[in-house]
């Protein structure tokens, strides 16, 4: 509420744990009575409500819209900008490899980066069958200018590629939420000059140095 007293953003978006929503709302009436948030609720993201409920989102003119972690997930960016954010990484992960094929006295490997590659190839084809026909309303169009994350360590599982192996700690894996997440912040800082995102968490670093790394790439 100070940041949109001071003309630094006009609507905010919390994501918080699904069982907080309820809770976070209430405590921020307390604070400010006067106001104007939505806060949601499951149902207003079963199938049959979901598209009204996002086009209220995106056509009002909110303080703070209160969000639970996977109804978050379930606002896709466009097509056209996750197409090119996965191409972004792909073009840096050949720029990555290019690099270090020539250079034989550093332990690596570029395998390690082909297979990160092909993920990204085999998600790119993927979009283009997934991206549901139904007209839905994408992130971008909510008109969100700044993004709280609550228990933001449940993002941690994000691609990581390196050119070092056998380091321990380094996970391969990674979670769509992450990867989602981070597409969105990439946006947000694309949007807000870099000042679009607050990230809270008690836990950024839960078992491994890696952790905090991911923190700073979403920041």
């Amino acid at each position: 509420m100070e940041s949109k007293r001071l003309g630094i953003c006009s609507k905010s978006l919390f994501v918080v744990p699904n069982h907080l929503t309820g809770q976070i709302g209430r405590e921020f009436m307390q604070l400010y009575p006067s106001a104007n948030i939505v806060i949601t609720d499951k149902k207003d993201f079963e199938p049959k409500n979901r598209k009204r409920f996002i086009g209220r989102i995106a056509t009002g003119e909110y303080d703070a819209v209160v969000i639970g972690h996977t109804q978050f997930e379930k606002i896709p960016m466009s097509k056209e900008y996750q197409e090119k954010h996965i191409q972004d990484q792909i073009d840096e992960i050949i720029n990555y490899a290019e690099e270090y094929k020539h250079d034989r006295n550093q332990n690596f490997t570029v395998k390690q980066l082909e297979k990160t590659k092909k993920k990204l190839e085999t998600r790119l084809e993927k979009l283009n069958d997934d991206f549901k026909k139904d007209d839905v309303i994408t992130f971008e169009e909510l008109g969100v200018d700044k993004l709280f994350i609550d228990e933001a360590h449940n993002y941690k599982n994000l691609y990581l590629y390196t050119k070092m192996r056998n380091v321990a700690g380094i996970g391969q894996s990674e979670a769509f939420k992450s990867s989602n997440m981070f597409m969105k912040c990439r946006y947000m800082d694309e949007m807000t000059g870099g000042k679009g995102i607050v990230f809270a968490t008690g836990t950024s670093v839960s078992n491994s140095m890696t952790e905090l790394y991911t923190m700073q790439r979403y920041l």
